[in-house]
């Protein structure tokens, strides 16, 4: 075997090893390894074998280039059951790589494979908070609770147990759980795992995630005893905007099933049921919102351990729910990724001290903390400081309170650190410690879902690596189980926010899995009707909440089900994510296309046929949000104008603007999942759509009705204009943005575009200006005022220092980092998956350097230049078994294959005054 190529990074469903799946037909993935230039794949060879060394299935030597996404077609796979693969490949210079190995193992396929029963420990029921509209919450005459009030309607965690004899030697252990609420585990009085929130927020009521683990080794011969302790979570806990509570359910459950194989062949169970007790422990209470209240004088030691005396604790009762919304864990887990050293520890004159991390971040805290028993020491977390520089609850609303409360037990030191909350903070107020705080016994601790970075941005403007290391902190610490918009006012996964983020998102980390998770549980809540939830999941109270604004979606939201799968198509290259959308983005087109046909506004009058006939192409009925947050009317000095000003003056011409791309784009899925008929059908609807736009909403000198800088950026890059007027559109944005200072006003909706569309229209000079733009609204004025995230108002903190009452952490505005990415950066992709890429970076833009780095499906692919005088040196690397065209100065183009690539050519000019 000639072993200048190999095989790595073996990957199951986009994992690698993953235990517990229940895909009847898993994909293949690998990457190739060589040193050597313009290497192809030319064949595979792939086989399975079971735990028992059977071959299972055998490709034979299969001439394909293909190393990602390969189904597996052999029999079917069997619940519990380990397999082994490998694979090698040929190239196209005829050499042979060694034979590549990974595995995988199979859960529980169905409800008949679960012998357990749910089981619920003896607990009040919580209480639903009384139903508020998002108006209500953030109305003056709101007044919350006190954190005393609200503790008498909170409830503790449960801690069960079950004490257990393993009666031979052990060839394998598993452990499969759920619950309702959050769990962690215990075995022999050591940790299962190194979850945290499981069993990830989900649609709980159609798709619950357990989790698998390996517990082989934490097992022993003889007296065994199995521990879990469930908090009320996502599943009962107060979330959302309006801080409601038993979104999903009012008591934690249980459900575990312990599956032990012995040498011999034999097996044993042990299950969740009646033979487990339950007591309460030191929290007094712990909701995601408000946060945690731990007594540590409570404290149950070894409470998991076999001879601990359970002989006080209370029986639990067997319940009845269905199991057929049982999935397995697909995708990463939460898990703490990072720790934070504090930037500084001060007091105020209160005595209250105060720890800055210097990062804002989606977490908690570990503390050790000395104090006398019974001392109350009270954490409140915040993202900032205000103009002062004194301690700043930036968030308002009913139950958001992140603040932990820790009651020490007076032994010496104890170490704290809040097991079933997390808050979005930099900043933690802390009382009732007599002693100062040192800062080598603080630490912040990181969470999100365990993803992968892959990608990598940098350049000669140190502002500019500050603004990417923004976004990147604003992607880690939102996508904690589902994408958020904030971490700590809402914490839901809006649909618009993230299809505006998500081929952002794309490049900074492998969000594949995670996003198509997501997906699963936006097709499971899609309403009967077609609609797309504005944020998944949604929980009980949205139709309540959303059916005061006419309807439960709206566009730009609802679109979110054709435009993220189709981007995780084009950049992870998979097709199976357009078949599994592809039913619901049919009906959501239905919907829109009903509406539509169907209605008129209200206030219209006209009887003119032709115009009647124009409006059965327009969506310009029910609510939207339109480009939401538009800083000129945000920030507008009249009291009387807010966000949802932005959604009445531009919402219908946004509306149809993505019924128009969302039909084009559908068009494009059903050519290419083979469905032409319906391609067509697509392909005619956006032209009419288009062609009635313009008709209705567009002058002759190319003003727009909605004279806003969103709502011409949508217009052109959604195609909503001819040829001809074309240039009269551009010419309309381009003078709005220089009466306005050369600063963007667009919204959330039309942000994503707005580098791009003046780019293409002759308009760099404009964008390079608003880019390097240092007054507000600009990406460089939150940097400059040491931003450390990116803002969900471009005004959080005001010239003079003011500091609003808003999140500090909305990724949305953060999604210039893609146009980074393919212009400065100079990637882009023109095959799914970049099998053949494009490197164009823009050396004109004002920088005299920039460096883009992507691990793609089939390893690293990156672009490197410096300015030298009046010459670029590009450096360009392209993984192995793709293609990549590298175009220099917008005209010589050259087609190279894998490896590194070096050009050297005569710069074009630089634009004055940005260099």
């Amino acid at each position: 075997m000639d072993k200048s190529i190999f095989v790595k990074n073996l990957k199951v469903e986009n994992q690698t090893n993953p235990l517990g799946i229940d895909i009847s037909s898993p994909r293949f993935s690998w990457m190739i390894n060589t040193e050597q230039n313009n290497v192809l794949q030319s064949a595979y060879h792939l086989i399975v074998a079971d735990e028992d060394g059977e071959e299972v299935w055998n490709t034979g030597k299969t001439d394909s280039d293909q190393s990602v996404w390969i189904p597996y077609k052999g029999p079917s796979l069997k619940a519990r059951k380990c397999y082994f693969w490998k694979v090698r490949i040929w190239d196209n210079k005829g050499q042979i790589s060694d034979w590549s190995k990974a595995s995988w193992e199979m859960g529980l396929l169905g409800k008949d494979d679960w012998q357990a029963c749910w089981i619920e420990p003896e607990q009040k029921e919580a209480v639903e908070e009384p139903f508020i509209t998002v108006q209500e919450m953030f109305s003056v005459g709101l007044k919350d609770k006190s954190l005393e009030e609200k503790a008498k309607d909170l409830r503790p965690p449960q801690l069960l147990r079950r004490k257990f004899t393993i009666t031979g030697d052990i060839k394998k252990a598993r452990l499969y759980v759920t619950s309702h609420g959050v769990y962690q585990l215990e075995l022999n009085g050591s940790r299962v795992g190194n979850n945290e929130f499981a069993p990830d927020f989900t649609a709980y009521n159609v798709r619950l995630q357990y989790q698998t683990y390996d517990v082989t080794d934490l097992l022993a011969a003889g007296n065994n005893a199995i521990g879990a302790v469930i908090a009320d979570g996502w599943y009962i806990g107060r979330i959302q905007l309006t801080g409601h509570s038993c979104q999903f359910g009012n008591k934690l459950g249980l459900l575990l099933q312990l599956e032990v194989e012995y040498q011999d062949g034999t097996t044993e169970r042990i299950v969740s049921d009646e033979q487990f007790v339950s007591s309460t422990g030191p929290w007094e209470y712990a909701d995601l919102f408000i946060g945690e209240k731990y007594d540590a004088r409570l404290e149950q030691q070894d409470w998991s351990c076999f001879e601990f005396n359970d002989q006080n604790w209370k029986n639990v009762k067997q319940v009845d729910y269905p199991l057929d919304n049982l999935i397995a864990q697909f995708g990463p887990n939460v898990r703490a990724m990072e720790e934070i050293l504090p930037l500084s520890v001060h007091c105020e004159t209160d005595g209250a001290q105060i720890i800055d991390f210097g990062q804002i971040i989606a977490g908690r805290i570990r503390i050790a903390i000395e104090a006398r028993n019974g001392d109350i020491i009270t954490l409140q977390h915040s993202e900032v400081l205000d103009k002062d520089g004194k301690f700043f609850m930036n968030i308002i609303g009913r139950n958001k309170d992140q603040t932990d409360i820790f009651i020490a037990k007076g032994k010496g030191s104890e170490v704290y650190e809040p097991r079933f909350v997390f808050h979005g903070f930099r900043y933690v107020r802390i009382t009732g410690l007599k002693a100062a705080i040192q800062k080598d016994a603080v630490r912040a601790i990181v969470l999100y879902s365990d993803m992968e970075t892959t990608g990598h941005f940098q350049c000669s403007d140190q502002r500019l690596n500050k603004l990417q290391q923004n976004i990147q902190w604003s992607q880690k610490t939102n996508m904690l189980s589902i994408p958020t918009d904030c971490p700590q006012r809402e914490r839901a996964g809006w649909t618009g926010d993230l299809q505006v983020f998500a081929p952002t998102a794309a490049f900074n980390m492998d969000v594949y899995t995670f996003l198509e998770r997501w997906l699963g549980d936006v097709r499971e809540e899609q309403f009967p009707d077609g609609q797309i939830a504005n944020f998944v999941p949604t929980g009980k109270y949205y139709v309540k909440e959303c059916s005061s604004m006419g309807q439960l979606s709206s566009a730009g939201w609802g679109d979110a089900i054709i435009i993220v799968p189709w981007v995780l198509y084009e950049r992870y290259g998979d097709v199976r994510v357009l078949e599994q959308n592809y039913e619901a983005m049919a009906k959501w087109l239905a919907y829109v296309q009903e509406k539509a046909e169907t209605e008129i506004p209200d206030s219209m009058t006209e009887t003119d046929p032709v115009v009647l006939e124009r409006q059965k192409y327009l969506w310009n009925t029910g609510f939207h949000f339109g480009d939401w947050l538009i800083p000129s009317i945000v920030e507008s000095a009249n009291e009387n104008t807010g966000p949802m000003d932005s959604a009445i003056l531009t919402k219908e011409l946004v509306a149809t603007c993505f019924y128009a791309n969302s039909a084009l784009l559908f068009a494009k899925i059903a050519e290419l999942l083979g469905d032409k008929e319906i391609s067509q059908t697509y392909y005619t609807l956006n032209k009419r759509i288009r062609k009635a736009f313009e008709k209705e909403y567009i002058e002759s000198n190319g003003r727009i009705s909605a004279h806003f800088q969103g709502i011409y950026i949508l217009a052109l890059q959604m195609n909503m204009v001819s040829s001809e007027k074309r240039p009269l559109v551009a010419a309309q944005l381009a003078q709005l943005i220089k009466d306005n200072d050369h600063k963007l006003d667009t919204g959330f909706l039309s942000v994503p575009y707005l580098m791009d569309v003046l780019c293409a229209e002759g308009y760099e000079d404009i964008a390079y200006r608003i880019l390097f733009q240092t007054d507000c609204p600009s990406w460089l004025y939150e940097v400059e005022r040491g931003a450390t995230t990116i803002w969900e108002s471009w005004s959080a903190i005001k010239k003079d220092g003011t500091v609003g009452h808003m999140s500090f952490n909305h990724y949305a505005f953060g999604c210039i980092g893609d146009w980074l990415y393919r212009e400065p950066g100079g990637i882009k992709h023109s095959s799914p998956g970049y099998k053949h890429s494009i490197i164009e970076p823009n050396v004109n833009v004002g920088l005299s350097s920039a460096k883009a780095v992507l691990k793609t499906g089939y390893g690293i692919l990156s672009s490197a230049w410096e300015r030298n005088n009046d010459f670029i040196k590009l450096e360009v690397k392209i993984p192995p078994n793709t293609t990549a065209t590298v175009i220099l100065h917008g005209e010589k183009r050259v087609d190279i294959g894998s490896g590194t690539h070096q050009f050297h050519y005569e710069s074009p000019s630089v634009l004055n005054g940005r260099a």
